[in-house]
């Protein structure tokens, strides 16, 4: 009953009145109470043996509810239907048996998809960012979003937009790239698909891992805030996205989590941030200098993170802080209502709360698997063709290689099947559903007439373990177990029986890279060269003669220089998902003409520092490949770049328009960029910076034109002189127009005139772009 009286005293709360009741509902509170809501912990924990709630856990763990329950879809596999009955019964429990029945936010990871068993695997971000489809972002979502809140889910622990410049940084995989502006529009193209406009229908989505995690974290505060803060600070404000991570890392010498000067000066009091945070697993345990998990406690609440998860170890001190006067009752009273004004906004005091969906849930629809296609053949970039590319039957081709025949090659960190093996030990073959399609398998199901298809495994990723441990990231994972392992790829890596079969192939193809083990979230390896022997293996694959096709997969780009030049291509596939096998045969047999373009700059060296094409228009000669660079089979011709040559810096925007024609035989997309740069030293912007993209669609011989609205405020730049301000000088500028970085194509200088304007924050932060 105590559900029913709390969601008829707040029935039809809205942003007017939630404040009012938020306070009400607090004061009813007990203490106790109010504490769990800044706690998580593991559902399966209050089930029995037989999978039926059990009363007596319950009441022994949650007498007073719970505020969330942590990563509740990949604990156990189970049907979606099964898993949403649990969480039926245990949301029925709380508010039924708790002081006010105020129900739990279930939360998981959604990087990749949901992470739980059956769920569709789609590629991961990195490679998706290449697409620079928002579209596409934006369906991904929506679609994991439908079926994660038909299974009761409430909140996502994503997405991950950190701007990620180093290029050994093994959680890159999980980031959209280098580049703020891009990773930005992904951002909120994620945001909004999941979040559906509405927090009531939709998943919550959490901003990750704020602030500068991957590199950034140090980084001067003009930087910090013009590009490190913008993922973070355009999906909040443009999407409403009210949850924020902090990372594991420190910024100016303070960890993340405690710091105040990211957390309440920058996030609150600058972004005018009005949400939840909360911490990353484990992150709080490990704040250094404190000895008791009560000082953690208060130094993580005091700074401004409300939440403890994933089991709130040391929030559960609250009330002994509190008592030795460490944390003030205004401080924690902060804590608890901005986790009640969450649950308010997701809809759950409404007097019929969407808690999950009672009819049967399909995971891994037909539609779902088509949308990971998509994406994963618009992410996959083709960096090196001599012609050979697409391939020309009839041709013997033989497929090799220790990613050619494995899952492992398709699913990044954060996927399920990734998520199971890597903490719960789950071996492949009892992975189960969903159906993922191996490159081998792509190759032999899309094979056209005339095709001859032949295999052996020729090496594997490596001969010793060459995963390091260190103690970073989530603790639980300072398992030596867990990290001193190797993926078992079932197969014998027969190295003369495949170069014997290579010198009687037309074409080889090598699919080569990493696997779960040797990239992500706590695992990382000596070095960015390609693992194991596999250089050495592809040394001897080019000395049959016989052309050689690399294909490269992983979460980061891999030091390839020395052997990508005498490959005959050379494809980085990234992890494309369940239907990356697919995807990538249909690009090497033509069906599909690639398009997608870098998302970071691909380097010749092991570079373990920031590197990004943002710094100087010159070229770095660490560098292979640049940000925005891809391949096509066919050409593309830049013309007719018409803009306003002149806008008041009080203007709101100005236009641009240039066309594009697809001068080559084959249909094709095209991703146009456009940069910004000053054209004199002192005006505060980057040399070169992106501005705004276009995924143009074109047939043999056809033209389009692209139309751009390109805000004033996009010319504009950050101070802090006392106050922090946005501010948009007058001066002559470059306009560019690029296929890629390094490749501008057009350009025209624009001048902005009138009188310095200053912003508390700019409104404006994405071109408007239509294609005609």
């Amino acid at each position: 009953m105590a559900f029913a009286v709390v969601a008829m005293l707040f029935a039809g709360c809205n942003a007017v009145d939630m404040e009012q009741y938020v306070d009400e509902l607090y004061d009813r509170m007990p203490q106790e109470e109010r504490i769990a809501q800044l706690r998580s912990g593991y559902m399966d924990e209050l089930f029995d043996e037989d999978g039926k709630l059990d009363p007596a856990k319950c009441e022994e763990l949650i007498p007073y509810g719970l505020g969330h329950f942590s990563q509740y879809a990949m604990q156990k596999p189970m049907d979606p239907n099964v898993l949403r009955d649990r969480v039926a019964a245990v949301q029925e429990w709380i508010m039924n048996n708790t002081p006010n029945g105020i129900p739990a936010l279930f939360h998981e990871e959604v990087l990749t998809g949901i992470n739980t068993k059956g769920s569709t695997v789609y590629p991961q971000q990195i490679g998706q960012a290449g697409s620079f489809n928002t579209e596409l972002a934006e369906l991904k979502t929506l679609q994991t979003s439908t079926a994660m809140r038909k299974m009761g889910g409430i909140l996502a622990l994503s997405p991950m937009v950190d701007v990620c410049r180093v290029p050994g940084f093994n959680r890159l995989e999980e980031s959209y790239g280098e580049d703020a502006y891009l990773s930005a529009a992904m951002g909120v193209a994620f945001a909004k698909g999941l979040q559906q406009g509405d927090l009531t229908k939709g998943v919550g989505t959490c901003t990750k891992h704020y602030l500068g995690y991957g590199g950034g974290g140090e980084t001067e505060e003009k930087e910090m805030l013009e590009e490190i803060l913008l993922p973070h600070e355009a999906m909040i404000r443009l999407t409403g996205s009210k949850v924020v991570m902090p990372g594991y890392h420190a910024v100016h010498g303070t960890n993340c989590v405690e710091n105040s000067y990211i957390l309440k000066d920058i996030l609150r009091d600058y972004v005018g941030f009005d949400g939840m945070v909360v911490s990353d697993y484990t992150a709080i345990d490990q704040i250094p200098g404190l000895d008791t998990p009560v000082q953690k406690a208060a130094a993580a609440i005091n700074a401004g993170n409300d939440v403890d998860f994933p089991t709130g170890s040391n929030y559960q001190y609250l009330q002994e802080a509190i008592d030795q006067g460490l944390v003030a009752p205004e401080t924690f009273e902060r804590a608890v209502k901005n986790v009640l004004r969450h649950k308010f906004r997701a809809g759950l005091f409404d007097k019929d709360p969407y808690l999950y969906s009672t009819e049967k849930i399909v995971l891994d629809t037909p539609e779902e698997r088509q949308t990971s296609y998509d994406i994963a053949s618009q992410s996959i970039v083709l960096l090196e063709n001599n012609g050979i590319l697409p391939l020309k039957d009839p041709a013997k081709i033989f497929v090799t290689g220790p990613n050619a025949n494995s899952m492992w090659a398709m699913c990044g960190d954060y996927s399920y099947p990734a998520m199971a093996y890597f903490w719960k030990h789950v071996k492949e073959e009892e992975l189960g559903d969903p159906h993922i399609v191996r490159l081998l398998e792509g190759m032999k199901d899309r094979k056209p007439d005339g095709f001859e298809i032949t295999y052996s495994r020729g090496c594997d990723w490596t001969e010793e373990i060459e995963t390091k441990f260190s103690q970073v990231g989530d603790k639980r994972s300072w398992e030596y177990a867990l990290l001193h392992r190797k993926v078992d790829s079932g197969e014998v890596a027969d190295k003369e029986e495949a170069l014997g079969m290579a010198a009687q192939s037309d074409v080889i193809i090598a699919a080569v890279g990493e696997n779960v083990m040797l990239c992500g979230e706590n695992r990382d390896r000596q070095g960015l060269r390609l693992p194991g022997k596999q250089e050495e293996y592809v040394e001897e694959l080019l000395a049959t003669g016989k052309p050689v096709v690399l294909v490269v997969f992983g979460g980061r780009a891999q030091v390839i220089s020395g052997i990508a030049e005498r490959c005959a291509a050379v494809i980085q596939a990234w992890y494309p998902g369940e239907e990356g096998g697919n995807a990538v045969a249909d690009i090497l047999y033509g069906n599909v003409s690639p398009s997608a373009k870098l998302s970071v700059s691909y380097p010749n060296t092991e570079v373990y520092e920031a590197l990004c094409y943002n710094t100087s228009v010159e070229k770095d000669p660490r560098v292979q490949w640049p940000f925005g660079y891809g391949l096509s089979y066919t050409t593309f011709d830049y013309s007719g770049l018409k803009t306003d040559s002149k806008a008041s810096t009080s203007d709101k925007y100005l236009t641009l328009s240039f066309n594009i024609t697809n001068t080559g035989t084959v249909a094709a997309d095209e991703v146009a960029q456009i940069y910004l740069s000053p054209t004199e030293n002192g005006q505060n912007i980057r040399p070169i910076q992106l501005q705004g993209f276009a995924r143009v669609s074109l047939e043999p011989g056809q033209t389009k034109t692209v139309k751009v609205k390109m805000y004033t405020e996009q010319f504009g730049y950050y101070t802090n002189d006392g106050a922090r301000q946005w501010n948009i000088s007058p001066g002559t500028f470059e306009v560019k127009v690029g296929a890629s970085s390094a490749d501008i194509r057009l350009s025209e200088k624009v001048t902005l005139t009138g009188s310095h304007v200053v912003k508390p924050l700019r409104d404006y932060y994405f071109s408007e772009v239509s294609v005609n």
